[in-house]
């Protein structure tokens, strides 16, 4: 169950947003339940990560509404989204280079730890899960592309969120690097009913994680449904699989 009549947790309901004449999300509608890996895919430029943008306040719609656990969330500010419990990961990820790895995601967990005691041991627990709590001394500067990306889902994760969006997390890795990330989203996903949303070209990860897969091309939707099923959709293939393909 989502809440009332089984309302999802995440709704976005007609969101259209514009940048000077450019439509770049346009009338764009999803639900998110409870508990659910949702994927959002397409080809570059697509809208996706606008649609991030809205969802966590870093830009209010032009149109429709968005909705978390039954309230309205449109335009209110980031720090208020992520308090009501949304945490986001980007595409570029920018640790503090010159904190420790714990040090990183203890920031995070400063959002609701009672101290900062409390919110080192918390962001010790979320680095044991992200294998990286062996190098929490380290500084963050220093790590590998693959443990940069697992120190930026950390840090989302320490603001103890009940919905988290990734951005294109495991862009860059290795076939080897991307099932062990797989693994680890799916296990937090289990272990703390964690709502996942995530935007990624790796369809093999999509396929892997996802229960749904909603597709975007030049804003708008064109497909929502089980992944092997929107990978069929002959829209998906010519807009966004088929392009891939002939890469």
């Amino acid at each position: 169950m989502s809440g009332p009549d089984n309302e999802p947790l995440l709704a976005v309901i007609g969101v259209v947003k514009r940048f000077r004449g450019l439509t770049a999300v346009d009338e764009v509608s999803l639900g998110v339940r409870t508990g659910e890996i949702y994927a959002v895919i397409g080809p570059n430029g697509a809208g996706k990560t606008t649609l991030f943008n809205l969802i966590a306040g870093a830009v209010a719609p032009d149109e429709g509404e968005i909705r978390f656990a039954g309230a309205r969330i449109d335009g209110q500010a980031p720090e208020q989204i992520c308090a009501a419990g949304i945490a986001r990961t980007f595409q570029i990820v920018k640790p503090f280079p010159d904190l420790s790895v714990i040090d990183n995601v203890a920031i995070g967990a400063m959002l609701r730890a009672r101290d900062m005691q409390t919110a080192r041991a918390q962001a010790g627990d979320i680095l044991r899960k992200l294998d990286l709590f062996d190098k929490r001394g380290q500084k963050a500067g220093g790590l590998t592309l693959p443990d940069r990306k697992k120190l930026e889902v950390a840090r989302a994760l320490a603001t103890r969120p009940k919905l988290i969006l990734l951005d294109e997390v495991m862009a860059g890795l290795r076939p080897t690097e991307t099932d062990r990330m797989v693994a680890m989203l799916r296990d937090i996903n289990r272990t703390d009913n964690l709502t996942i949303v995530m935007i990624e070209h790796v369809m093999r990860a999509v396929m892997a994680l996802a229960t749904r897969v909603h597709v975007l091309h030049h804003g708008a939707s064109i497909a929502e449904g089980a992944p092997a099923e929107v990978t069929r959709d002959p829209r998906v293939v010519e807009s966004y699989l088929g392009m891939k393909a002939a890469h």
